[in-house]
């Protein structure tokens, strides 16, 4: 806290004066009675409060509309929205909750439509305020709500799922990313519709991706499978279990005249990894799970799936080849994750050798006093026998 981690744990909290309910505005003292910063109530939580401004002053109207002014203006300075000709990108994060000051909230713009998500009750019961600001700031076409359901249960509120402003026909989110076009259906419902935060590792994959073959597993819409394909991989395979994903990742490969280097595959990336071990393996393979340690206390379980994963990963990749090995969980921390890899490495009795490594790009800012804030992580390893 004193450093500026915006959250309050509850074995923290000494006590609580006044009654608050859930969603109030509440005010943080130190033990001494010391002022240490305005917060959103969440009672059930194992972080009760998040704390949105270390200034004595209220959590308002004023003072959102100010955050997100703010983020607008540091996306721009990010080069966001950009709009140079073939190299385009309109599709990006623009309020990334604690980064920008305002935890418990997310916001994604999607060309002319704008998606948020209210991960707290405090945040949701100021959703007219926010959308109002949103409003003012972008005037979009609409704005979708793609709040978790499962998030909402925890913080003790209902989701208002689909369109809650604007344009109600809307079906699809189209918009560019590095020049790339993308047309999303609104029934597509991961996250808030794309991946923003992997902009840097499609750049770097598609640097690398010249003459190769690549298997890219847990693909979703197959993003990273197009940028190895404009790169000018000579193969790619794109594999994940949802057939809704890969209908649409085959529809934006069509969109962007790439088709003919993709294939679209419905299967287990781990028996995907492992079919590719038994065939010589691939020049270049990507491992970009979902969350596996979702909360601290989940993080030893989650270093054995990422140790298994690496390990099937690194028996994939033909030798001399480029794995790609990924976390999205931030319980896991980059020295976790390269653990996991180095593990998995010596059961496949190979050499990985890490050249890069990549992080959520510019428009998902981190606090500096707030690691957990660093959730993404990439690790570019060269596999070579040993």
């Amino acid at each position: 806290m004193w450093s500026g981690h915006p959250w309050v744990f509850a074995q923290a909290i000494a006590h609580v004066q006044g009654g608050a309910l859930p969603g109030d505005e509440v005010r943080v003292l130190d033990p001494h009675g010391g002022f240490l910063g305005r917060g959103l109530y969440t009672p059930r939580s194992a972080i009760p409060v998040r704390i949105v401004t270390r200034d004595d002053i209220p959590i308002d109207g004023a003072l959102i509309r100010q955050r997100i002014e703010r983020a607008v203006v540091a996306r721009r300075d990010v080069g966001l929205p950009h709009r140079t000709h073939g190299h385009e990108t309109t599709g990006y994060r623009l309020v990334h909750a604690e980064g920008d000051g305002l935890p418990g909230l997310v916001v994604d713009v999607l060309g002319d439509v704008v998606v948020v998500q209210f991960a707290t009750i405090g945040m949701k019961r100021r959703e007219g305020i926010v959308l109002d600001a949103l409003n003012h700031c972008l005037s979009p076409r609409a704005v979708l709500d793609r709040t978790s359901t499962n998030a909402a249960k925890l913080e003790g509120f209902e989701p208002a799922a689909g369109i809650v402003r604007g344009d109600a026909t809307l079906t699809e989110l189209t918009f560019f990313e590095r020049g790339l076009s993308y047309a999303i259906p609104t029934s597509l419902g991961q996250k808030t519709g794309f991946y923003f935060d992997q902009r840097p590792l499609r750049n770097r994959v598609e640097q690398l991706a010249h003459g190769k073959r690549v298997l890219d597993t847990y693909a979703f819409v197959g993003t990273i499978a197009m940028a190895a394909a404009r790169g000018g991989a000579v193969e790619v395979v794109a594999v994940d279990e949802s057939a809704l994903a890969l209908e649409v990742g085959a529809e934006q490969a069509r969109r962007n005249r790439l088709s003919e280097r993709i294939k679209m595959v419905r299967q287990d990336a781990r028996r995907a990894l492992g079919e590719a071990s038994m065939q010589g393996g691939y020049d270049l393979v990507i491992c970009d799970p979902p969350k596996l340690a979702p909360t601290r206390g989940a993080r030893d379980g989650a270093a054995g799936a990422y140790r298994a994963l690496a390990s099937a990963g690194c028996r994939a990749t033909a030798s001399g080849g480029v794995l790609v090995l990924c976390s999205c969980s931030g319980a896991m921390s980059m020295d976790d994750l390269t653990r996991a890899l180095a593990l998995g490495a010596r059961d496949a009795r190979v050499q990985a050798s890490i050249f890069d490594r990549c992080f959520q790009g510019a428009d998902h800012p981190v606090p500096a006093a707030f690691p957990e804030g660093l959730y993404l992580k990439c690790l570019l390893a060269r596999i070579e026998p040993l």
